[in-house]
């Protein structure tokens, strides 16, 4: 019982803190940067670099288990995310800051990377089965609270500021404003470094492995990753990895940039506050939903019964998108229910989608298998939304967002597939 109380004394805040830099890099730069003026060409390009880390992490995940302890690298991470936070807010009202602060953004996204391969090395060293299993759902709340607090609350913050509704001598200074805001995401950071320094365990089991050298690790990654590619329809595996959010990769970089523009340019106008409370607070809260309700779905009838049901629910609300910027209609009630129907139906397919990557890692190598998936799964994100902003600025966002509706196809018609490998029960444990 000792124990299970004192994991209630870190898990919580180890998993906001690995969920929030994901979004500062993923979702606040992207506002940030449309905030001060870069086209969505530019915003959508860089920032989508940003998500390589995430996609390459398996590559030196070995080495964190060879040099020094889980506990040393979560440590060294926050400690290192607090100053590139600070970094970041430093070079904010400087004449070359978009260079600047991609570097530190870049800096922030390995970190991040990092840290999550230690916290979840550490939390599954620190715990029992029995009380990981218990811990599973609680770490994912507050990783999502992270989610909220990042893109929800941080820029509806940097809103008020740049309007001057907090201190009056801000007003229409978005580039102070959001300094101010990354400077208070630095002293966080600073806070959680220290209460972790106190709080977080030390298992007798979180030792650096000295006993196996660089090169045996380097042959053990080769065979691991030969192992996955080897697998039976990796084919079509890979296929579906990589179309499924196809179309969900362009509108992620976009929809929030096409909420923010003005009405002369195609967009529909809204204020800072107002995207950070739509997206990143009704749309979280509707995309967490979305999960519990698909999880009870898939559990009573399996992902074979519901994978085409599920790749519909992802990626058909995506024609709301062209519904807007049809009409261009900037209801905040109308563009609030569209945006939480589309996260909603987001959170059900993406459910599906994780429960297939546990599928396909199923095996002796599973949890590496399983790293390699989600690298592939960053992949089909971050490469797609590279060439959204171009596409954006080529066609207007009506047009655009057609063409997403499009890309939607290739991960409805790979779940077809998908559904003949998949076995009846699976899902239903």
């Amino acid at each position: 019982m000792k124990q299970k109380h004192h994991a209630w004394g870190w898990i919580p805040t180890l998993y906001f803190a690995e969920g929030l830099p994901y979004f500062a890099v993923m979702t606040m730069a992207v506002i940030m940067y449309q905030n001060l003026g870069l086209s969505d060409m530019e915003i959508a390009f860089y920032t989508s670099w940003l998500g390589i880390p995430w996609v390459i992490k398996p590559i030196w995940s070995p080495l964190i288990d060879l040099v020094r302890t889980k506990r040393f690298w979560v440590l060294s991470m926050q400690a290192l995310m607090a100053a590139t936070f600070a970094c970041v807010a430093f070079f904010l009202p400087t004449v070359f800051f978009v260079q600047a602060t991609m570097a530190f953004f870049a800096l922030l996204a390995f970190s991040s990377a990092t840290h999550d391969i230690a916290a979840d090395g550490l939390y599954m060293l620190a715990l029992s089965p029995k009380e990981q299993s218990f811990f599973v759902g609680i770490r994912n709340t507050f990783y999502r609270c992270g989610s909220i607090f990042g893109q929800g609350v941080l820029v509806m913050l940097a809103g008020l500021l740049a309007e001057g509704k907090i201190i009056s001598s801000l007003k229409g200074n978005a580039t102070l404003a959001w300094a101010l805001v990354f400077y208070l995401l630095s002293t966080l950071f600073i806070g959680l470094f220290l209460f972790h320094l106190f709080i977080i365990p030390k298992p007798n089991n979180d030792k650096a492995d000295k006993h196996t050298s660089a090169k045996e690790l380097f042959c053990n990654f080769i065979e691991t990753v030969v192992s996955f590619f080897r697998k039976n329809g990796i084919g079509l595996a890979l296929f579906f990895i990589l179309t499924y959010r196809l179309g969900e990769s362009q509108l992620a970089k976009i929809a929030p940039l096409f909420v923010l523009a003005s009405p002369e340019k195609g967009g529909l106008g809204l204020s800072t506050t107002t995207v950070g409370g739509i997206y990143g607070t009704l749309g979280v809260i509707a995309l967490l939903l979305g999960g519990i309700v698909a999880g009870i779905m898939i559990s009573r009838k399996g992902l074979k019964y519901w994978i085409i049901p599920m790749a519909l629910a992802i990626n058909v609300p995506d024609l709301l998108y062209v519904i807007l910027a049809c009409l261009q209609c900037s209801e905040l009630w109308i563009v609030s229910l569209f945006v939480v129907i589309e996260q909603f139906g987001y959170g059900i397919g993406f459910a599906a989608y994780m429960l297939y990557l546990i599928y396909i890692a199923k095996g002796i190598y599973k949890t590496s298998h399983y790293a390699i998936a989600t690298g592939l799964m960053a992949a089909g994100m971050s490469f797609p939304g590279m060439i959204a902003g171009y596409l954006e600025e080529a066609l207007g966002y009506t047009h655009f967002f057609l063409i997403v509706c499009l890309c939607t196809l290739p991960g409805i018609i790979a779940a077809i597939f998908i559904k003949k490998q998949l076995p009846e029960s699976f899902g239903k444990e």
